[in-house]
């Protein structure tokens, strides 16, 4: 396995450690770029053959699985905080990481160390997620990930007292809180210990507990909530005569049943908020999506929701088998009616009662001609927001005049674009060739990404640091040059340790072209002259404490003979007559990384061939001057095998096929005395740069978009994309055909989606576009293509909030009490009233209206319509009672009227 007197020292992990933590990982830390998962054997290995930093720990981590039902597995490198607290002395926390496969069991042990509590003590574990919310952990063998326990949960740990009791009371089914019992599937008993919660004295105000991310669980049931029709339904039990417990489709009417008993809970009046935690692990057990603590998407789940409640309450026990028609021209009346028909002998239930629509589906074959027309029932309206086609992007150029400062631009580029248009709009203001131009994205010093040309530049983020290289050759194309990513390292010396010494980047990393064939001497001078802005160098005619000057007479081919600056230049490269064995590194740059290379150390502890990799620059002596060299250099490239070294002449040629595999791992590295980087590396030059007026440009933003341009948007007439095509059953073949959808029917409560988030391989953005939408008298008629559809106007009743980017914010809702009439504010737990004015905003994300028409009293629903009836009914009673009241005073003086 190569020179074993080649010793790297000690395995040394502290560059991936937080400061003053053995355990504690760095944020945002990148698989095989700043460490390498190995497994325990190799480990082992590694360690008996080099040992392991002085009181440092293996950095082991476990393989955890994810998902209820599809199973995959994961190495669980950032492990999951938890804060470890006395019954009796809360405020007082530890901090402890666990993995997702440890059991509560661990925990407990753990604790009972922490607390100094013996081992036959008996002891109760708590899950404690508000002031007065507190959940039992009693399954020992439960892992961490199933009993849903998140990063920064607070456990407590109760002992028992000594006569018997418990501080906490009694473990009892009949403990009255805003806590509804879990329900023995959960995999823990089904009491809980709550203090009651605040009385609420209007029914319907009722907040609800965030157990870990679940805002947006808490918006979405709380916008449902407010959807009165749905909820007279739940809390008249109408429901109970409809559950279908053998809808293979359902979920044995569990879903329907636990949203029913959350809905009771929020309606009694009783409690100013409740604990979701028996609905949410429900919905967990159905959605496995659903059933961790990330954060996920409120209109996800309300899709999930009202599927489920639908099949759940289906009113079809057995669904009948119906063949789909086309249209072929027949009146769309006649099938529309049909398919409305077809869709209710399969589906009926309350949910198809308040949310189902139906809209028309139009497909055109672009090849024949044959249009397509079906009529497809809907739940709610996922509405597209006018997108601009455009962004902007922020980047510094990097010319190839080494004196020039890096220039940073503002430009234009397509919003769906590709590296080449970012090289295009930016070769329009700096006039350098695109195609010199090679796009990088650093981070951290070192090279994060490289682009090719065809990439998209959707995986662009805004926050990243886009450095755009103008070089001499060209990436792709097979000429005399080659294109070489540097990065720089200060090196620092271990003496303890023979030739060990530690590496960690620091500047910014370069793209350097050079001859495909060339002397390290030559290769030396290049590097110098790349850097000769912020690099400092001496005159022959000063001594070592005279005055600095920039190196600013570096031509392409150096000052000397053959590339080689006159003697005495310390820009020389340091050689020794000796020739060693040299190789190439293989090891990836890191913060604080172990990094030597073969061929950077010699036999005999003496330089190595050319001086490559040598470890101290002021060892050795050049062949003229006798002058210090400022740095070495050696190839990092994980088995890259377009490098090769021809020693005999000197030379470091490369592959004529080929150019260089541009990648993150392939770079050259220039290593740095401390000493000499403290004197001749100016840092501040090194960072500076200049602004183009492009910078100044501010574009312009459309201030809001109205409900109906969105409306207006999903009806237009639109073509398929390339991965989604139509089949045409008349060509047999997919086709990239035109569809367009119309709007037949709507439902008595519209709910509508605003498309807000947009997903790619790398992008994830959310349009924060404010959409005006109507409070009230939406009328949504001119949308119909029904002519006998008649007027349709709407009221809003909810509205679910994102605030917020992508991958996390925070949901809230907004909802107009049935009872009173009044709007409010639900933000988990806290409910607060609201007015009009504060609901349209920029973080509105799902709408909800009820059709003017359906509201309660016009009895459009059966329950509606029953209640209606009753009323008339006691009305009717109360004026009889009047009138035997008024024609008999004498007899009854203490005749009540019915209100």
């Amino acid at each position: 396995m190569g020179d074993q007197n080649v010793y790297p020292g000690p395995i040394d992990n502290s560059g991936l450690l937080k400061d003053g933590d053995s355990q504690a990982l760095k944020e945002h830390l990148i698989d095989e770029l700043d460490y390498i998962l190995v497994p325990t054997e190799g480990w082992n290995k590694l360690v008996s053959w080099y040992g392991l930093t002085e009181s440092q720990e293996p950095i082991a981590r476990k393989v955890v699985e994810q998902g209820m039902f599809v199973k995959h597995c994961k190495v669980e490198v950032y492990l999951t905080e938890l804060k470890l607290c006395e019954n009796g002395n809360m405020n007082s926390v530890i901090t402890r990481r666990f993995s997702k496969a440890d059991i509560i069991d661990t925990i407990e042990k753990e604790m009972r160390k922490l607390f100094s509590i013996l081992d036959e003590k008996e002891i109760r574990l708590w899950n404690k997620y508000m002031s007065n919310t507190f959940e039992p952990l009693n399954k020992p063998d439960s892992t961490i990930q199933d009993a849903g326990l998140y990063q920064g949960q607070v456990l407590v740990i109760e002992q028992k007292n000594e006569d018997g009791t418990w501080p906490r009371g009694p473990s009892t089914n009949n403990v009255k809180n805003s806590n509804y019992c879990i329900p023995p599937y959960s995999g823990y008993n089904s009491y809980d210990y709550l203090e009651p919660g605040r009385h609420s004295e209007q029914a319907g105000l009722c907040g609800l507990s965030n157990l870990g991310n679940t805002c947006f669980m808490n918006s979405a049931v709380q916008c449902l909530s407010n959807t009165p029709p749905l909820t007279e339904y739940f809390l008249s039990d109408e429901y109970v005569g409809e559950l279908n417990h053998d809808n293979l489709l359902g979920m044995k009417g569990e879903i329907a049943n636990a949203y029913a008993d959350l809905i009771k809970q929020m309606w009694s009046g009783k409690y100013s908020y409740v604990t979701p935690r028996a609905f949410k692990t429900q919905v967990g057990r159905f959605a496995p999506q659903f059933s961790g603590y990330q954060q996920q998407d409120s209109q996800e789940l309300l899709a999930f929701l009202l599927d489920g409640l639908h099949e759940d309450l289906n009113r079809i026990r057995k669904k009948p088998y119906i063949q789909l028609k086309d249209a072929e021209g027949r009146p769309d009346e006649v099938v529309a009616k049909e398919a409305w028909e077809n869709h209710r002998k399969r589906n009926d239930s309350i949910i198809v009662d308040i949310f189902h629509g139906l809209f028309k589906s139009t497909l055109v074959c672009p090849e024949c001609a044959k249009i397509s027309v079906t009529f497809d029932p809907f739940c709610y309206l996922t509405l597209p927001l006018p997108l601009k086609k455009e962004r902007t992007l922020e980047v510094f150029l990097v010319g190839n005049d080494p004196l020039t400062k890096p220039m940073q631009y503002k430009i234009v580029v397509p919003k769906i674009g590709i590296i080449s248009d970012l090289c295009a709009a930016l070769s329009t203001l700096s006039h350098a060739p695109a195609d010199k131009m090679v796009v990088t994205d650093i981070y951290n010093h070192r090279f994060h990404r490289i682009f090719s040309m065809d990439e998209n530049l959707s995986s662009i983020m805004e926050r990243d640091d886009i450095f755009v290289f103008e070089v001499t050759g060209s990436r792709t194309d097979d000429t005399d040059m080659v294109v070489i990513p540097v990065y720089l390292r200060e090196k620092y010396r271990q003496p303890s340790y023979g030739h060990h010494s530690n590496t960690c980047l620091f500047g910014q990393p370069f793209m350097i072209s050079v001859p495909r064939s060339i002397t390290e001497e030559k290769l030396y001078n290049l590097l110098l002259m790349k850097m000769c802005r912020y690099v400092r160098t001496y005159n022959e005619n000063e001594d070592e404490e005279g005055s600095l000057h920039f190196v600013k007479d570096l031509g392409i081919n150096g000052n000397g003979q053959n590339g080689v600056h006159e003697e005495g230049s310390p820009s020389e490269m340091e050689t020794d007559e000796q020739d060693d064995e040299s190789s190439q590194d293989q090891e990836l740059p890191s913060e604080n990384e172990n990094s030597q290379s073969e061929e950077s150390v010699g036999g005999d502890n003496e330089d190595s061939e050319n001086g490559i990799g040598t470890d101290d620059p002021y060892k050795g002596q050049l062949c003229h001057g006798q002058k210090k060299q400022l740095f070495t250099f050696q190839f990092n490239n994980l088995g890259n095998p377009d490098i090769n070294y021809v020693k005999d002449d000197r030379q470091i040629r490369f592959e004529e096929s080929r150019q260089i595999r541009l990648d993150e791992r392939t770079y050259l590295a220039l290593d740095w005395d401390p000493e000499v980087k403290k004197r001749w590396f100016d840092d501040n030059a090194a960072e500076d740069f200049e602004k183009h007026e492009s910078m100044e440009y501010r574009p312009q933003k459309k201030m809001f978009v109205k409900l109906k341009d969105c409306i207006e948007l999903f009806t237009t007439k639109e073509k398929l994309g390339a991965e989604d095509p139509w089949y045409c059953p008349n060509c047999k073949q997919h086709q990239q055909a035109t569809k367009k959808l119309d709007l037949w029917s709507l439902p008595p409560v519209l709910v509508v989606h605003l498309k807000r988030f947009s997903y790619s391989r790398y992008w994830r953005d959310k349009l924060d576009t404010l959409v005006d939408f109507p409070i009230s008298n939406l009328d949504m008629s001119e949308f119909l293509i029904n002519p006998n559809a008649g007027r349709c106007e709407y009221n809003l009743i909810a509205v679910s909030n994102h605030y917020g980017g992508m991958g996390g914010g925070h949901y809230t809702a907004f909802a107009k009490n049935k009872d009173d009439n009044k709007w409010y504010y639900f933000d988990d737990t806290s409910v607060s009233s609201a007015t009009e004015d504060q609901i349209v905003s920029k973080a509105a994300y799902v709408l909800f209206y009820q059709r003017q028409d359906t509201v309660s009293g016009t009895g459009y629903f059966a329950h509606d319509h029953s209640a209606k009836e009753e009323t008339s009914a006691a009305l009717g009673a109360a004026r009889d009672s009047d009138e035997d009241c008024n024609e008999n005073d004498a007899e009854n003086e203490n005749c009540m009227h019915t209100n």
